[in-house]
Order: C-alpha cells, then structure tokens, then sequence
C-alpha cells in the first residue's frame, strides 16, 4: 500500500483523518456532522462493547432500551440539564410529509404538527427518571442498575470523525438508589470500571479525577472523569461517571417509601463511554505507518500470508497454515489467512502493518521444511523467527507482550509529558511548546477557571482522585491554594 497520508509531526489533525478513513474505519456521511461507521471500525468497536457490557453485568447491572424521543416538557423540569444541552437538542415538530403543490417537491405537512415537540435523546436521565417514577415505591425496589446502549444526537458545529459527531454511539448507565452513600459508591465503582478497561483493553494509562463545577455534567452533583493523553499532548476525556444526588428525583417526583416507613427522593448516578474511545484508540497508538490496535480490541489479532511461486508451493504451504490456524484458534486467538491471489506478499505485508494487525506470519515452502515461520509485530515492527513447535503458546505470549508493551509505552510518553509548575508564564510557554498535562495551584474559583481558559485554550482537566493537600499560591490570582490541579489543552 502506498503511504500517501500526512504525519503526525507534519500535521497531527490531518493525519488522524486521514487515518481514520484510509484505514476502513468511518468516513463522513451524506448528513453533515454524521459518520458511517464502515465495518472494521465497528468490528474494534463490538469488541469494546463486549469487554465493557461484560465488566457491566458482572458488577450486578442489566441492559435495558428507553426512547429516542423525548417529550420537550421533560427537559423544562430540571433547569442546569436542560441549560446544558439546550444549544446541541434537534427538535422533531411535525410527523409527516405530502408533496408541494405542483408536485415537484416533498414538503412538510403543517397539518401533521405535533402537539408537544420531541427532542432527539441527547442523554436520557429526563425520559428514564420519568419511567423510574414507576418503577419505584419501596426500599425493596431499589438499587435500580440499568444500563443502554444507545445513540444519541447533540447538534455539533465542528465535527470530527469519532471525537465530534452530531450522531454518535455510546452506552449510558442510569442508577437508582435508597441512600446518598450507595449512589456515591456507584459512581466511584464505574469510574474504576473505566479505568480499567482502557488500561487493560485499550492500553491507555488514564488519570482518575472528578471535574470542578464549571466542567461538570449538566445536573450533576460530582462529576468523575478518566482523563487521557494524546500523542499531540492534548487530553482526551475518555468516561465520566456522574453522582446527580436527588435532583431528577425531585424533578420528576420519584420517592420511595425507606425501612422507617418515611417518604424520601431517590439518589441518582449516570455514566457513559462512548465511540469516542475509537479516536482514542487512533490518536494514542497510533503511528506514521497507519494504525496499530490494541490486541486485546484486533478484529484480526494474526495474520497469516503465504510465500509462494507455483500452485504445488501454494498448495505446500496452505495446508500447514490451516494446521497452524486451527491450532491458533483453538487458543482464542482471531486469525486471517489471507490466501488472496489478487495481491503479491509485499502488498499484504503493507497492508496488515496499515491496519494494525498485532501479528503477522509468513510461511513458504523453506519454512514448511524448515518447520519455521516468520513473525513481526506490529507495534515494534521487529521481525523473528518462531519454530512451529509449541507455536500456539509462543504467538498467545507474544501477543500478552505486546498488548502490555503498548500500555508501557503509552504510560511512559505520559510520564514525559507531564510538567508541574508554579509561574503562569512558564505556565503558558509549556502549553505552546509541549503541551501535556500540568500540574498546577488553582485558587478554586471560577472566575480564575474561566480566565484561564479565555487567555491559554487550557481547562481544568480533573482534580485527582485522592489528590494530595498541598499548600502553595494559584499560578493565576497568586491566591492561597490548597492543592494542584491537572491543566491541559483537550479534545
């Protein structure tokens, strides 16, 4: 395959979008702002959803779907929600179409308008705390562990494949809880769900935090987030989890009768991931010869490609490829034979580095006599020679090394990109010239937040997770400050 896409010192943007579509995993649509997901993009999604649905469920929670539609009058009910999301809603008025009359075009029916407008879900805690009011009357009802796998639409200017789209796919847990203390635990529990699955699956070392009010979810009490660095030194924000207290209880009249036999709201938490984590997996591992995938999320973890001149050294070498992807397969282990003789060995190796395939083999007949084959991995490149004894055990270790080699590397380039500084200028300089994370005093005040933000593009990415006390001066207002912060410029 010819190289003919940007990289990533040229023009990081660029290459990333030029990434993610020569590689077969989404292009943009007909509808502005919308992606078609192509089939090997959503082959590593399924596979994200399966390890999450499954982390999931044997933390106790169930799947469950709610609509698409919402009446208008629910958003009204719980002000910062709707304030939040207000500008991205796309709004439904009318449910059908007739011709124009002179019958050369398809226009709205003024007669079909809808009593009561719906909004397109752009989250759903107003129409599922609405049917919770329902579902709940007693303690005994209660928790509430209700996950969806959905799509949602936020009306998004600036589009980017994956990490901007008016539509895209996510999965969204809504909880419901006798006690302040439960909802709370349940939020910190998903959190450390997310954390793991990208350090384990995605090889994503991630900072766990929650945001400060300015960055918090619309309607939520605390947001905790898992907070992630590109190779551009940008964040990426990878999950949040949401405690909301009481408030879609109070909106929507959602109490339960308590062990005292009183009255009292339910507490509340939601949480989501989303295909977001697809521009993630790209602009984390990425590299100037194409995508490199994670082996745990490979639609394809090996592939096999023949070495051969003639039809007898085709047929040789076919038949000890199948041995060896049966014995592979036996193991768990998802593999191709790309037995195509449309494209020439030279063509398949490009091709398999391009999208990221973990490990390539490569047997011909000298191979077949020599009981060898030859390996290279994909996020080193370094090419070996196995011997087929044992083969299966050797290509599930490999495969081990490099899913753990690819979280140290992105782990370390963190490291290396992570500044702590106590003077707003160097403040500044770092951003402009290295970007990362930094570790910084802030005076807590919004008003510093927001200046900040305004003069350097930089946010307040998360306050850690058990964050340690320190005194020192807000690199800002020069205003007492009890601990540092995480700055970064983000996604």
């Amino acid at each position: 395959m010819s190289k003919d896409f940007s990289t990533r010192e040229e023009n990081f943007s660029q290459w990333y979008n030029d990434l993610v579509i020569k590689a077969d995993l989404a292009e943009n649509s007909a509808v502005r702002g919308c992606m078609v997901i192509k089939p090997y993009g959503f082959s590593i999604w399924e596979k994200m959803q399966a390890a999450l649905d499954k982390m999931f469920k044997d933390s106790g929670h169930s799947n469950a779907y709610f609509p698409l539609f919402i009446p208008k009058s629910f958003f009204n009910k719980e002000a910062a929600h709707v304030e939040g999301f207000a500008k991205e809603c796309a709004v439904v008025t009318h449910y059908r179409l007739k011709k124009s009359p002179d019958g050369k075009d398809i226009i709205v029916d003024e007669d079909a308008k809808l009593e009561e407008e719906l909004i397109i879900r752009p989250t759903s805690e107003t129409i599922i705390w609405n049917t919770y009011k329902g579902w709940i009357q007693s303690y005994r009802d209660l928790p509430i562990l209700v996950n969806q796998w959905a799509n949602v639409v936020r009306w998004e200017m600036r589009p980017r494949l994956f990490l901007r789209t008016a539509e895209f796919l996510w999965q969204e847990g809504h909880t419901a809880h006798a006690t302040e203390k439960e909802a709370t635990e349940e939020a910190l529990k998903i959190l450390d769900i997310y954390a793991d699955f990208a350090e384990n699956w995605l090889a994503l070392p991630v900072l766990k935090g929650f945001k400060t009010p300015g960055e918090r979810f619309a309607g939520a009490l605390e947001t905790y987030c898992i907070e992630a660095l590109m190779q551009d030194g940008k964040a990426l924000q990878a999950g949040t989890s949401h405690f909301l207290g009481q408030n879609f209880a109070k909106a929507f009249d959602v109490k339960f009768m308590n062990k005292e036999n009183k009255q009292e709201f339910v507490w509340a938490t939601s949480w989501g991931v989303s295909t977001r984590l697809m521009g993630a997996l790209v602009m984390a591992h990425s590299d100037d010869k194409g995508l490199v995938i994670p082996p745990k999320l490979a639609p394809i973890q090996v592939i096999i490609i023949p070495i051969y001149k003639t039809d007898e050294e085709f047929a040789l070498v076919s038949e000890k490829i199948i041995q060896i992807k049966k014995s592979l397969e036996k193991r768990g282990i998802a593999v191709k034979f790309d037995s195509r003789d449309t494209q020439k060995p030279g063509f398949k190796f490009a091709e398999a580095e391009f999208r990221g395939i973990p490990v390539r083999l490569a047997v011909g007949p000298r191979d077949v006599s020599n009981g060898t084959v030859e390996v290279v991995r994909r996020d080193t490149l370094e090419k070996s020679i196995y011997q087929q004894t044992d083969l299966e055990n050797k290509i599930t270790n490999l495969l081990d090394n490099i899913q753990q080699n690819m979280y140290e590397k992105a782990l370390s380039f963190r490291e290396n990109n992570t500044y702590k500084t106590d003077s707003y200028e160097d403040f500044k300089k770092i951003l402009d010239e290295k970007g990362g994370f930094i570790s910084a005093h802030w005076d807590g005040t919004s008003e510093t937040e927001e200046k900040i933000k305004e003069e350097t593009k930089a946010t307040i990415r998360c306050i850690p997770v058990n964050n340690e006390s320190e005194e020192g001066k807000c690199i800002y207002s020069g205003k007492p400050s009890s601990q540092r912060v995480v700055f970064a410029r983000a996604y």
